[in-house]
Parts: C-alpha cells; sequence; structure tokens
C-alpha cells in the first residue's frame, strides 16, 4: 500500500509541474482591493500551497480532535 502511495503521489508531481510550467503567461490576479501581474505559473504553486497547508492543518486537527 505504501508504495501505491508513493507511486500516486509521484505521478500527481509530474502532472502538477507539467501544468504549471504550460501556464507561464501574465495574469491580473485581485486579491481584496489590491491587484497583482503574476505568471499563472506562480498562481497555481500558490494555489496548491495553500491547499495543501489548509489540509495538513485540517487533517491535524481533526486527529487531535478525535483522539
Amino acid at each position: 500500500m505504501e508504495r501505491i502511495k508513493s507511486v500516486l503521489m509521484a505521478v500527481l508531481l509530474v502532472l502538477v509541474i507539467i501544468v504549471v510550467l504550460q501556464n507561464t503567461q501574465e495574469v491580473e490576479t485581485k486579491i481584496l482591493f489590491a491587484t497583482i501581474t503574476m505568471p499563472r505559473a506562480l498562481l497555481l504553486f500558490l494555489t496548491l500551497g495553500s491547499g495543501i497547508v489548509i489540509g495538513m492543518l485540517y487533517a491535524a486537527r481533526k486527529k487531535t480532535s478525535t483522539s
């Protein structure tokens, strides 16, 4: 089972890298009252990173509340 998880993670990582590298054009992003211009790849990476962090925090909180 551990091997399957490792292979799945590697495949997902490769897919994320492919998608990010294909999206290098500049985009404008509105965050509250500010407009920020950044490459779409950076925006995708930041979104992925924040999703991972939120998922890890939620899992840690859920683990401590059920123990």
